[in-house]
């Protein structure tokens, strides 16, 4: 049934597609908005095709519109590649040209001394509102799932399962969600945080809360983590990137992959957990973050040859 109500010849398979992308765990709601605008571009000019002028016709029709940010052709180029796999062998895959170019910037590498520095002056915070106590359970956050700053703002309560040792994030970037398992030293630190909560604020929405019961802010994070990175006395550089919350996602990302490196596991083979883990639409944002190790530099190479060639191109973007 077509019940995001496409009308051009490519109805049923563009419903298809979204179903599937649903299936594997995506359900944002601007892929849609963005298959329809194709879908009437199709329906008003009579277009029968899945070709290269029917799709670059319509690439350059959105453009038109001025607009800035070029994410959106990601979904027609991912449609390309599910029909050309399940429709028709002869699909148009848009080209990776039409790609917008970008600089990508490169983080401040934690130091495990500096990261058990920092959690130990976390651990005895000294704020005037619900940071004093839920410092340590926020960062832990970051540092031990790889959790994006806003993913860890957003959290509720009742996205937070300590029984079940899981937490729920949802409708996070793309509107993606997903169910990450957690430690039980993590889910320790998160009951201790959230009784702490309970007790001064009673019921609450918001997993981390302001002083005045609100969610956390984006400010309030960059101003407790340089807080408490002073109270660590931990040197700051002098030139370069300086350290933020931020780079605890980067940590989580090229250590479990070290990790796994150092115990003879196949990283190839945990690539697809991490980006799941992680959130990432696609395998080159795992990527970016593992380069950005100095010490996983020399195998990054073959890596990303052979991972290409093993990975599966649907159902991961």
């Amino acid at each position: 049934m077509n019940t995001n109500r496409f009308t051009s010849v490519f109805a049923n398979d563009l419903a298809e597609y979204v179903k599937f992308k649903e299936q594997m765990g995506f359900y944002g709601r601007s892929r849609i908005t963005y298959l329809r605008r194709f879908d009437v571009y199709c329906s008003t000019r009579n277009l029968h095709h899945f070709d290269r002028d029917t799709v670059e016709g319509w690439v350059l029709n959105e453009l038109k519109s001025a607009v800035r940010c070029r994410s959106w052709m990601s979904y027609i180029r991912d449609f390309g590649k599910w029909m050309r796999t399940h429709k028709d062998r002869d699909a148009y895959v848009l080209s990776d040209r039409w790609k917008a170019g970008f600089t990508r910037s490169y983080p401040y590498l934690l130091a495990s001394d500096e990261i058990e520095k920092f959690f130990s002056a976390a651990a005895h915070t000294r704020a005037a509102s619900p940071w004093a106590w839920q410092a340590a359970a926020f960062f832990t956050l970051m540092h031990s799932c790889g959790l994006r700053t806003c993913e860890a703002r957003g959290l509720l309560v009742d996205q937070v399962d300590l029984d079940r040792r899981s937490i729920d994030i949802v409708h996070s970037k793309a509107r993606r969600s997903r169910r990450l398992p957690i430690t039980s030293d993590v889910a320790a630190v998160l009951a201790t945080c959230d009784e702490a909560s309970r007790s001064r604020y009673g019921p609450r929405e918001s997993f981390f809360i302001s002083s005045t019961g609100a969610p956390v802010g984006a400010a309030a994070v960059g101003v407790m983590f340089n807080r408490i990175w002073d109270q660590a006395k931990l040197a700051r550089p002098t030139e370069g990137k300086q350290p933020r919350a931020y780079d605890f996602r980067h940590h989580f990302a090229y250590k479990n992959l070290e990790r796994c490196m150092q115990e003879g596991v196949e990283v190839d083979a945990m690539l697809p957990y991490l980006a799941r883990y992680m959130g990432h639409a696609t395998f080159d944002s795992t990527y970016y973050y593992i380069h950005t190790s100095p010490d996983f530099m020399d195998a990054y190479s073959g890596l990303v040859t052979k991972s290409n060639k093993l990975l599966p191109e649907v159902g991961f973007q």
